[in-house]
């Protein structure tokens, strides 16, 4: 089991890798369609854009958490 002081760590380590993996699937099959050899230009563009995506969330995930908390009312009752 993960320790909980390592959730926010691995919340954006699967979420940075979900989202890049969707992402890069459509981008690469809107610029090439599907062509031979596909699947490793797409695992290829994945890879590199998870390299980008993780530590982007990882920095960015407190400074979101703050802005919708300042925007966003307490619920009532």
């Amino acid at each position: 089991m993960i320790p909980p002081r390592l959730a926010p760590f691995v919340f954006g380590l699967v979420l940075s890798g979900m989202m890049s993996c969707i992402v890069s699937l459509v981008a690469t099959y809107r610029a090439l369609g599907m062509v031979d050899g596909f699947f490793g230009l797409w695992i290829s563009a994945w890879l590199f854009s998870w390299a980008v995506a993780c530590p982007a969330i990882l920095m960015l995930g407190p400074v979101v958490r703050q802005l919708v908390a300042r925007n966003t009312a307490a619920p009532k009752g």
